[in-house]
């Protein structure tokens, strides 16, 4: 009869490593409070502005990212600030 080295279904006996490697690291969440207080110092910017206080670049990064770290925080405040971001923006145009 042939010698049995299969290993059994949790791999035990078997000379074959583990296939999936380590466990994945743990996803990266930001500090809220930190996102809020960066998204807060961009909008008293451009309330405190008579005019866009930003050149082409900034304005298009602010425009990019801004909703984009909104999503770290609690839905209502994000449509808020979102909706303020926006309203500022409105008023710096038409200035």
């Amino acid at each position: 009869m042939p010698e049995d080295r299969q290993t059994d279904l949790f791999g035990a006996g078997g000379e074959q490593g583990d296939l999936f490697g380590e466990a994945a690291a743990p996803a990266y969440r930001p500090d809220a409070d930190k996102v809020r207080a960066r998204l807060h110092h961009i909008l008293a910017e451009a309330r405190a502005a008579q005019s866009l206080p930003w050149d082409r670049g900034r304005l298009s990064l602010y425009r990019t990212i801004f909703p984009q770290m909104t999503l770290w925080l609690p839905e209502d405040e994000a449509a808020q600030l979102r909706f303020e971001f926006e309203e500022e923006l409105a008023r710096l145009k038409a200035a």
